[in-house]
């Protein structure tokens, strides 16, 4: 659902923030107001799936027995531009870009690794719109989760576009960058229990 009226000045980080706190789970887009859709079970679930696997090993300090290395983040506000404030699924920061932990809203830092989990009523945005925004200000890993299709697809940035690395479906078990020091079993996002 999109505010934004014909001849209508583009949306401001300052039209976001008067919404009042708890009301807000808005993105812009294009300089347009875009309430994000609820979400399903399915959503919430994968991802809080993917948080548990991936913040555990990977928001802490470098080295040790886990890789480290990151600040990971839900429904984090970050501000890519004046008419692009994005509220991805989850989203994560380099600590050696980013050596102390984001703060505010929104995050006026650009993410390394965003991922998007699907919903059923827009996932031509996450596909189609955010995907081509995160590559245009150079987010360097996206991935999308797909709960209806029970998949996972992963790309890298590269100056023609983005690259899909990975393509994979619940039955696999992956290293998928930039996480790929860990395995992550695919199907775990999508209610399989793990071995």
């Amino acid at each position: 659902m999109s505010s934004r009226a014909p001849g209508r000045s583009p949306a401001t980080v300052t039209d976001l923030l008067a919404i009042p706190p708890d009301e807000r789970f808005h993105e812009i887009i294009d300089g347009e107001l875009v309430r994000k859709a609820m979400p399903s079970f399915e959503h919430g679930d994968a991802q809080s799936a993917l948080v548990s696997r991936i913040k555990g090993p990977f928001q802490r300090r470098s080295g040790g027995d886990l890789p480290g290395g990151w600040w990971i983040g839900t429904e984090v506000e970050v501000e890519l531009a004046p008419s692009h404030v994005y509220r991805p699924d989850v989203v994560g920061w380099r600590r050696e870009r980013v050596p102390a932990r984001p703060r505010g809203t929104p995050v006026a830092i650009r993410p390394d690794w965003i991922c998007e989990v699907l919903s059923p009523s827009n996932p031509g945005t996450d596909r189609v719109k955010k995907l081509n925004h995160y590559h245009q200000f150079e987010v360097p890993h996206y991935w999308i989760v797909d709960p209806m299709e029970e998949s996972l697809s992963v790309f890298r940035w590269t100056a023609e576009g983005y690259l899909l690395v990975l393509a994979a479906s619940r039955d696999a078990r992956v290293h998928a960058e930039p996480f790929e020091a860990v395995e992550l079993s695919v199907g775990a996002l999508f209610g399989e229990d793990e071995e």
